[in-house]
């Protein structure tokens, strides 16, 4: 791919996708959207076992770009939303579980990448907000996926006040799976994405798409789609050996 606001690099089993419009502060523009998604759709087809999302610069994101949708008509707008909530649904489709690495500021919809991600880890000095609350134009799309981290009433705390949140308070919340010392960052991320790619890729894959289609039922629904994806799933090649390892008391041999 060639890629102006995105970097993608590999180590070993995992990719690591940075935003890199750190003179922006790694605001989305439409353009630096369709990036991601190109980036993370290549990343999804790959043979990566994990995910990281990173920031280049001081911020990790502070949402939208304002440039791009102050000149925009309504339709406009809408493009870029809708852009923006195809990344997201594909963050949460791609068969790799995905970190956020968070080491600054993600505001409004750079909040909500880190809400979307299915971990999170953050730096001490990283901060969260969705300031449309204290402004003209309301955080509604970011507030989606925050409100499902964090709950109704801190929701509505985060998204009318609009104030930041410190790194704390996101891990109390529920936003973020960790909070290091700026300088360990990279090790807890690397030490949390290898502990949740451990055993069968094709099970995690299964696992967290049930996960998110379970998610979004009622707890009845929710029992009856586990069961026949958790009895369907016994069938399976990594399933039996994840039984016949345990059984015989030895390492499993993972074929995927």
């Amino acid at each position: 791919m060639n890629l102006e606001h995105v970097l993608v690099s590999r180590d070993a089993d995992f990719v690591t996708i940075t935003m890199n419009r750190p003179q922006r502060r790694n605001a989305l523009s439409l353009d630096h959207l369709r990036e991601l998604i190109g980036a993370f759709g290549a990343a999804g087809d790959g043979d990566a076992s994990g995910i990281i999302l990173a920031g280049a610069g001081p911020v990790f994101s502070a949402g939208h770009d304002f440039a791009d949708v102050a000149e925009a008509d309504q339709d406009g707008v809408n493009l870029i939303l809708d852009t923006c909530r195809q990344l997201m649904e594909l963050i949460e489709s791609v068969p790799q579980p995905v970190v956020a690495r968070v080491h600054g500021l993600a505001t409004a919809a750079g909040c909500q990448l880190v809400a979307t991600c299915d971990l999170a880890v953050a730096a001490d000095t990283a901060g969260f907000a969705a300031p449309g609350g204290k402004g003209g134009w309301f955080c509604h799309t970011p507030m989606v996926a925050i409100a499902r981290n964090i709950g109704r009433k801190r929701a509505a705390e985060m998204a009318y006040t609009g104030d930041t949140i410190t790194a704390a308070q996101a891990l109390d919340w529920g936003l973020v799976n960790r909070v290091v010392p700026a300088a360990e960052l990279d090790d807890a991320v690397a030490d949390l994405l290898g502990r949740a790619t451990r055993g069968s890729r094709a099970s995690k894959a299964l696992g967290k798409r049930t996960l998110y289609q379970q998610l979004s039922l009622p707890e009845a629904d929710a029992y009856r789609l586990a069961t026949k994806v958790m009895a369907e799933s016994s069938q399976s090649a990594a399933a039996r050996e994840g039984m016949a390892a345990f059984l015989g008391k030895r390492p499993p041999k993972w074929t995927d």
